[in-house]
């Protein structure tokens, strides 16, 4: 039963959002860590972005039946009694997470949080999702809060570090996204979900790929030139999305089998996001010094 509970929260979601919110948080301080506050952001998105996600497998259930990847989740499996109770967990779970964000004193990172939660659940999951080729993009905005939220808790203020790591992370975020829908288009046209690959074909899907990447690299070199982070993490996360270019491009055209090409872009995403996460971690130790 508490195995059931735990996967509603799609674990790794919340522990990706997380590591970016750290990361944001990290970048920010430019000197040590004042624990109680990092303690009650952390906190406070991770349990916003748990309850966040039980709220879309509720409303995702009709969808998860369908597909063959979704099929098994609990939702779909489960009793009455666990889908009442998971309309409760995913409550107490959003409340618990507002709590812990509002004891920061912060009230920027909640209107962030919520800003974020509504975006997922109402733009995205209730209406875009089942009705436009374009949910992706209101998809990765509030994938792109966590980042906010952590480094917003610090500076309190919305400036342009800020902003270039909002666009950093909605850059990286789209062609991720599109990367899963290009592995999983049959399953999407099954459950009648309209995603771009499958209404609008995967070339423009890969045009849209391309020229995201594009915006990353550009942020990723604003975000270094204007001194919010260092040329370390400039050069070693330039290196890969120059990389994830070329495979996007070169490799689309090299690469016959869409599939193939979706795998190896969505590998390399994660990568990125891992080494920009990395980097931003790796500045704080600099700057710390």
């Amino acid at each position: 039963m508490i195995k059931h509970y735990y996967f509603l929260i799609k674990p790794g979601i919340v522990i990706g959002n997380l590591t970016s919110s750290i990361g944001g948080f990290l970048i920010a301080l430019k000197g040590y860590i004042f624990w109680p506050l990092f303690i009650k952001t952390m906190i406070g998105s991770a349990l916003v972005v748990a309850g966040s996600c039980v709220f879309n497998n509720i409303i995702d259930k009709d969808i998860d039946a369908i597909m063959e990847r979704t099929k098994n989740r609990i939702l779909v499996r489960c009793n009455k009694t666990i889908y009442i109770n998971s309309i409760l967990y995913a409550g107490i779970l959003s409340i618990l997470g507002f709590l812990f964000l509002i004891f920061t004193k912060n009230l920027l990172v909640v209107y962030l949080a919520a800003i974020g939660m509504l975006v997922y659940l109402g733009v995205y999951s209730f209406w875009m999702k089942r009705k436009s080729v374009y949910s992706t993009v209101a998809g990765s905005i509030s994938g792109s809060i966590p980042p906010l939220i952590g480094y917003c808790a610090v500076t309190n203020n919305l400036d342009l570090g800020a902003i270039i790591l909002f666009f950093m992370f909605i850059f990286w975020q789209i062609p991720h996204s599109y990367s899963i829908l290009i592995l999983n288009i049959g399953e999407y046209k099954l459950a009648g979900i309209p995603v771009l690959p499958a209404e609008k074909g995967i070339s423009l899907t890969q045009t849209h790929m391309t020229i995201c990447i594009v915006g990353l690299i550009i942020m990723i070199a604003l975000f270094a030139i204007l001194g919010y982070a260092s040329y370390i993490f400039l050069i070693s996360t330039s290196i890969l999305s120059i990389w994830w270019l070329y495979v996007g491009t070169y490799g689309y055209k090299v690469i016959k089998n869409s599939y193939l090409w979706a795998k190896k872009m969505f590998l390399l995403s994660v990568i990125i996001v891992l080494s920009i996460n990395l980097s931003l971690f790796l500045d704080f130790l600099l700057l710390a010094k």
